[in-house]
């Protein structure tokens, strides 16, 4: 007996399995990326009396930490008064999450000097 294969004689049945794979191989990937994707978090040093880097862009969501490497203290103070730190001794941290798009400048109350900013925007 001859064997025949259902693949064979139904070529349109075989293309239609190949594109489903395809597609399934293709779209798992970006299903899961998307559910695996951490929220973003930047650290900003406070040294030598400046912010560093004193400028950063990032994106929605994204936690700034900022530590204090100074020997003396210093704060994150927002412009706006969005957020504050309190004093920050040496080796203290600061966070705060930027959840929405703009431009947030930031300055040391004890120092006035020492000046930063946050550009959140959609990347």
């Amino acid at each position: 007996m001859k064997y025949i294969s259902a693949w064979t004689t139904h070529p349109l049945r075989t293309g239609a399995v190949l594109t489903l794979l395809l597609v399934a191989a293709f779209a798992t990937p970006a299903i899961y990326s998307v559910a695996a994707s951490p929220t973003s978090a930047v650290d900003v040093d406070i040294a030598k009396f400046a912010y560093g880097p004193p400028e950063i862009t990032v994106a929605p969501g994204t936690r700034i930490t900022w530590t204090n490497r100074d020997e003396t203290p210093h704060t994150v103070t927002g412009n706006d008064k969005s957020f504050a730190s309190k004093g920050l001794d040496t080796g203290d941290k600061f966070e705060h999450t930027f959840e929405r798009e703009g431009d947030f400048g930031y300055i040391c109350a004890v120092h006035p000097f020492m000046t930063g900013v946050v550009h959140v925007r959609k990347q």
